[in-house]
């Protein structure tokens, strides 16, 4: 069943649209392609100049369904040129950009994630930092195989779970509130917190 675009967006990234997130990602079945690229193009004009961009990231035509990526380049930047950060993509096969920064940075490395996506069937382990989950967490959740986590919320934490528990609980409630707003007829663009 195809849900309305918007809606989801407002279920899977209100955090990365109120600023408190890198990024978020969420998947829609839609049967109309053109459609759908052109309402990323749309929802691109109205909230590239506060920051957010998305990005189809990968399609599948046999299923008609779609994963879409919402990112603020700078945050995603921060998180993705940090050493350690650095260090583990290298590790996982990525080339790394060389004097490219912030969004040409995020660019290069977002198409080698579109890449491994597409070329599997399942999800990369490293797409963790890409939606901003701690480091820590990403080579937790490797390392343990999924299993052995200590608070499991957005993602499977493997650190102190009373710390990431509290960021949970701060996604969550953002949701709540972006959506009780938006279903109240506040508009995205009107929620969407300018960088």
């Amino acid at each position: 069943m195809e849900r309305n675009f918007e809606t989801v967006m407002i279920e899977q990234c209100a955090p990365t649209l109120a600023g408190l997130k890198p990024a978020n990602l969420f998947r829609l079945e839609c049967r109309d392609r053109a459609a759908l690229y052109a309402r990323v193009e749309g929802w691109n004009a109205a909230l590239n100049p506060k920051g957010v961009r998305l990005l189809v990231l990968k399609e599948c035509p046999h299923t008609c369904c779609y994963l879409v990526y919402v990112y603020r380049a700078p945050k995603l930047w921060a998180e993705l040129s940090r050493p350690e950060t650095r260090a583990f993509l290298s590790q996982e096969g990525y080339r790394l950009p060389g004097t490219e920064t912030g969004p040409a940075g995020c660019a290069a490395l977002l198409e080698q994630l579109a890449g491994r996506l597409g070329a599997s069937g399942q999800f990369p382990h490293e797409i963790g930092v890409f939606l901003g989950y701690p480091l820590g967490d990403v080579l937790g959740f490797i390392q343990n195989q999924g299993k052995n986590f200590t608070c499991c919320g957005c993602w499977k934490a493997y650190g102190d779970p009373a710390a990431a528990q509290r960021i949970f609980d701060q996604f969550q409630k953002c949701t709540a509130i972006y959506l009780r707003l938006f279903h109240s007829g506040r508009p995205i663009a009107r929620l969407t917190v300018a960088a």
